[in-house]
């Protein structure tokens, strides 16, 4: 049996996932992070992305949509405190179109600075949402 790393994503709402995996994938905001058992210890920020669970045997990837938040990474244990997780089988393509669209309405207008950049902060997280909508269809055909 290949080693395993323990992987919980716990969001405001609750947990989200925990199980064992054999390589873990998150969206660290310097670029996307792979981990795998033993890994050094860390802690970095999360942007909003997808994070994908390898749980080894054959068995289909895990998904998951964060909208940022926090990974930390001990030998035998990857925690991830996501400010919003959904699992990306969850995800509504409507509703992620629909926040976008209003993104970009908010940024054309004429708005205050904090206006301004929680548009923006709304459109990067729509448009992730969109990606890992986009990526899951490719995989899943």
């Amino acid at each position: 049996m290949a080693m395993t790393i323990h992987v919980d994503i716990v969001s405001a709402e609750g947990a989200i996932h925990s199980g064992l995996a054999e390589m873990v994938y998150a969206p660290a905001v310097m670029g996307e992070l792979g981990i795998a058992p033993r890994h050094t210890p860390l802690v970095t920020q999360l942007k909003a992305g997808e994070v994908r669970v390898d749980e080894g045997d054959g068995k289909e990837m895990l998904h998951f949509f964060v909208s940022g938040g926090i990974l930390e990474v001990q030998p035998h244990v990857v925690t991830i405190l996501a400010d919003t997780a959904i699992r990306a089988a969850d995800l509504d393509e409507a509703a992620a179109l629909e926040a976008k669209r209003r993104a970009e309405d908010a940024l054309a207008g004429q708005q205050a600075d904090f206006e301004h950049a929680k548009a923006q902060a709304e459109l990067a997280e729509a448009a992730a949402q969109l990606r890992a909508i986009d990526k899951l269809r490719k995989t899943h055909g």
